[in-house]
Parts: structure tokens; C-alpha cells; sequence
């Protein structure tokens, strides 16, 4: 008991003191989450994946082998929840809003800053690989996933080649390539840049969970909670073994499954008319519980 509340204390309560400074800025200040959440997303966020991955020491291997187990996580996800869904009897558009809370969980605001409290900057690092793939997956699958008659799919496609993170993993494997030394009047703006990168994906977190509304179909919520705190994690202990990832890339790996719902899944749903007050309430209720069942398996993963 007092290994699981000393991880509560140093892990989980750090991230949600910053998340309720973002909460209060949106609900007494007006804090505008859309100008934040963009200089994160396009400043701040390649900045801290690139620097992550130039100072580590992945090996390509380890870099295949954690965006493997990302897309193998996404597929399996996405094939429980449709099989989840067939009892519930949801409408096409909150059945597009369930599928997508469930494949794609909070890799970034969240789930980074809980990775380094829990488990130090070799994993960071390696969640950051995670963290890039989702972001395709999201831009892609996600868009297919989400796309109605109102827009294009290969119009929404393209909205992947805007994503910053992923010039900033190009750019950084051709440093890791070539063994370029950069210029420390390159690096240092990087690297500052880097360390705001989670303070701030953390203020955004809490303004986005002002907006929560009252979920209309807390049974659907319920099982898409269910499958993303309980269900994600248990696949992701088994795509480890399968894929051989052991010390910081399984720890990584395993704490990222077990993440809640990600908020960009109501953008998604916003974007594309499907049913946004369905994805806020997944979002909203997964990450409220997501310190109970985080706590056990951070505990878990310390014995290895």
C-alpha cells in the first residue's frame, strides 16, 4: 500500500496539479485552449521528440520494433471495440466516436510526463517513438475511421503532412544517421523549447477537460472506458513478449497502452459531424479514472 501511494504521490499527482492550472485558466480566465494547443502541437512537441530521440540511444531496431507494437496496439484495439459495440446498438456516428476513443489513447500531454516521472528519460524516449506513430495513425486511420459524406477522405489525408512531429523524427534520423554533432546554439533553443513541451501539453489537457459535457450514452462510455484502462493494457503486456521489447521500451510500451482516451478524438469527431459530446464524456471519464489503474501497473512495471 505505501509503494502504491508513493506512486500516486510522485507520479499521478504532479500531472493533474498542473492539469487543474489549465482547468481553472479555461473556467475563470478564458484561457484560449486552441492558441495553446497550437504552439504545443507545432512548436513545442517536435522540438521535444527531436531532441528526445538525438539524445538517446535507440537503435533502429528499437525504433521499428516500438512503432510496430503502436500499429499492432491501434488494430487490436480497433477490433475489440467493434466487437464491443455490436450489443450497444450505436447510431454510424457514435459508433465512429467509440471507435475512436478506443484505438487512440492520450501518447502525448498525458502520457509523456507520467512516462519520465515513472521512468526516466530512456523511456521518454522511447514513448516519444510511440508518441510520432500514433500521430500518423491518428491523421490516417483515424481520419478513415471518422471521414462522413461532408469531406473527403484524401482531402482530410493530407492534414499528416502538417503534423511537425514527424519532420522532427525525419530530422532527427538523419542526425542519429550521420552522427552530426549540432551546434549547441542549435540544440539549446531545442532543448528549451523541449523541457516546456510537457508543462504545457499538461495545461492544455486540463483546459481541454473543462469543455466535459453529460455523457448521452453512459453505457457505450462505460464500455469504452472499460476497454481502454483494462482491456488495452492487458493486449499491450502481450504484444511486449511478442515483439521481444524488454527494460525502458516495455515499460514505455505498456504504461502508453494503458493510457485514457486521447483528446484529439473530439476534434476528429467535431471535424467530421459524428458525436462529439459522446467523445468528450469517453475522454473526460477514462482520464479521471486513469490514476487508479495507472498506479497498479506503473507498480507492475517497476518490478522489471
Amino acid at each position: 500500500m505505501n509503494l502504491l501511494l508513493s506512486i500516486f504521490a510522485d507520479d499521478i499527482v504532479p500531472i493533474f496539479a498542473i492539469a487543474a492550472v489549465g482547468f481553472l485558466l479555461a473556467r475563470h480566465f478564458d484561457a484560449s485552449v486552441n492558441t495553446v494547443s497550437k504552439v504545443s502541437f507545432n512548436a513545442l512537441s517536435p522540438c521535444l521528440v527531436f531532441d528526445q530521440l538525438v539524445r538517446s540511444h535507440i537503435t533502429g531496431s528499437e525504433f521499428g520494433r516500438m512503432a510496430l507494437f503502436c500499429v499492432l496496439l491501434t488494430a487490436a484495439m480497433g477490433l475489440a471495440a467493434r466487437l464491443a459495440a455490436i450489443p450497444l446498438r450505436l447510431d454510424r456516428q457514435t459508433l465512429s466516436s467509440f471507435l475512436l476513443v478506443v484505438m487512440f489513447s492520450n501518447s502525448g500531454n498525458y502520457a509523456l510526463p507520467v512516462v519520465l516521472f515513472a521512468f526516466g528519460r530512456d523511456a521518454l524516449a522511447q514513448a516519444s517513438v510511440y508518441f510520432v506513430t500514433s500521430a500518423i495513425l491518428v491523421y490516417t486511420v483515424g481520419v478513415i475511421v471518422a471521414a462522413s459524406g461532408g469531406r473527403s477522405v484524401r482531402r482530410a489525408l493530407k492534414g499528416v503532412l502538417r503534423v511537425p512531429a514527424i519532420y522532427a523524427v525525419v530530422a532527427a534520423s538523419v542526425i542519429m544517421l550521420t552522427g552530426v554533432a549540432l551546434p549547441l546554439a542549435v540544440m539549446r533553443p531545442i532543448g528549451m523549447l523541449s523541457d516546456a513541451a510537457l508543462p504545457i501539453m499538461l495545461l492544455v489537457m486540463g483546459m481541454q477537460l473543462e469543455r466535459a459535457v453529460t455523457p448521452k450514452h453512459p453505457m457505450a462510455v462505460a464500455v469504452a472506458v472499460a476497454l481502454s484502462l483494462a482491456v488495452s493494457p492487458m493486449v499491450g503486456v502481450g504484444l511486449s513478449i511478442l515483439l521481444g521489447l524488454s527494460g525502458p521500451a516495455r515499460q514505455a510500451a505498456i504504461l502508453l497502452a494503458a493510457m485514457p482516451a486521447a483528446v484529439v478524438t473530439t476534434v476528429l469527431a467535431l471535424e467530421f459531424d459524428l458525436d462529439p459530446s459522446f467523445a468528450t464524456s469517453a475522454v473526460f471519464v477514462s482520464t479521471l479514472l486513469s490514476p487508479f489503474s495507472l498506479v497498479l501497473i506503473i507498480a507492475y512495471l517497476q518490478r522489471f
